[in-house]
């Protein structure tokens, strides 16, 4: 699948300190410590819907998490799927009475569009799950053969279904009681009423076909992938296990992570699925989250519609914290496209004060788990005082500029 285009980033003098990040399966900030070649994989989306400000405000994460690595000498391998074969999407095209791949691809590449607006580095690979279909069943295959996964016995719909207890580790990553995974499981996308499940909890890996929906031949039968599985094998064949992040949105926790560590760990071997587990909060309007089925999405490509400058919108989201559960209002847009135009006029006028001193900030605010609100209001103080102050200092701009590009994503110029 076609990834959007790249955009250059500023190479800008010195290190910062070593990123830590929040790891979700050990509740607590702890350094994250990849090899020459820094290794992420980011759940994407589920192509039936325009790119919401949820969307956005997780990509815009972990692209600062890979920009931090690119300015600290990594070589970063970034994956993301994209979920293009799935049941949101095929209700979608059947309520709108068009055909699922043709929604998809639309919502694909606007998709892209949006992503390139917002300045977000593209993944190496940009896999669908359509085009991962073979990769899926081999590794069904291998969780069969090793006792993790079963058939239902089922004779119409002979589903395969993985094992919740066919890895001694499983919870780890969410932490989550028994109570709380089933009501999870039940809210987001789980079946546990199945008839022929062996335990509620036992997560989907191949769905045999039903009428009405695609299929692809495989040695249990016709059928289609799982959530969980697609995402295992993506990452199994392009960056193996013991990867350095794996992203997503806080209700990815539990069943999708949970699930996809579990497939892959159950073959594997190599103990965790990833080194670091990393979640980002939901952005709300009106005090409510942010869903299709409150009807309060907020999407990226209509504001961009409404000539709404996309650094704004990044500087908007990138106001609050990255864990943080937060709100996206009027008041915060204002504030942003504030916050841009005066970091614009300090990066067209020249300086009373070198902009090293702010530089090494902003690096020191991004490394601690991704401060965006104390890096961001490093930044203004500093330009403020450029702004008022006047000088003669000429190349500060210049890096001042460099640095807000190639650490945060906003171009100035």
């Amino acid at each position: 699948m076609q990834s959007w285009s790249d955009t250059a980033v500023p190479s800008i003098p010195g290190q910062g300190p070593p990123l830590r990040l929040y790891d979700t399966a050990d509740r607590q900030v702890r350094p994250v410590t990849p090899g020459a070649e820094a290794k992420m994989y980011v759940c994407g989306i589920t192509p039936y819907d325009a790119t919401h400000l949820g969307h956005a405000a997780t990509y815009l994460t972990f692209d600062i998490v890979n920009r931090l690595w690119r300015d600290a000498g990594h070589d970063v391998h970034y994956v993301q799927n994209v979920t293009d074969v799935d049941d949101p999407l095929f209700e979608r095209a059947d309520r709108d009475g068009e055909d699922w791949r043709d929604l998809g691809a639309r919502e694909i590449a606007l998709f892209r569009e949006d992503m390139q607006a917002l300045r977000v580095l593209p993944p190496r690979d940009y896999i669908g799950a359509v085009e991962s279909i073979d990769e899926v069943i081999e590794l069904v295959e291998k969780l069969l053969a090793s006792g993790a996964a079963y058939v239902v016995d089922d004779a119409q719909f002979p589903d395969v279904y993985f094992r919740a207890d066919a890895t001694a580790e499983f919870g780890y990553e969410s932490g989550y009681d028994r109570a709380t995974m089933e009501k999870f499981f039940a809210e987001r996308g789980g079946d546990p009423d199945r008839v022929g499940k062996r335990d509620p909890l036992d997560a989907l890996l191949w769905r045999a076909v039903r009428e009405g929906e695609p299929s692809w031949p495989s040695p249990f039968g016709p059928g289609r992938p799982g959530w969980h599985v697609e995402c295992a094998a993506i990452a199994l064949n392009r960056i193996g296990t013991g990867f350095d992040v794996q992203g997503g949105g806080s209700d990815l926790i539990f069943p999708h992570h949970e699930f996809s560590a579990a497939h892959a760990e159950a073959t594997s071997g190599d103990g965790r699925f990833a080194r670091h587990y990393v979640h980002t909060g939901m952005i709300g309007l009106d005090g409510e989250k942010m869903s299709k089925s409150r009807g309060n999405l907020v999407f990226v490509s209509k504001l961009r519609a409404e000539n709404v400058d996309p650094a704004a919108i990044r500087l908007g989201l990138l106001a609050g914290h990255y864990r943080q559960d937060r709100a996206w209002t009027d008041e915060v847009l204002e504030r942003a496209h504030t916050r841009l135009a005066l970091w614009r006029a300090a990066a067209a006028v020249e300086s009373a004060v070198s902009a090293d001193d702010v530089v090494a900030r902003l690096r020191q605010h991004l490394a601690d788990d991704l401060d965006t609100p104390k890096a961001l209001d490093a930044l203004d103080a500093w330009a403020s005082f450029a702004v008022e102050q006047g000088g003669s200092d000429t190349t500060a701009p210049g890096s001042f500029a460099d640095a807000v590009d190639a650490l945060l994503g906003v171009s100035l110029r």
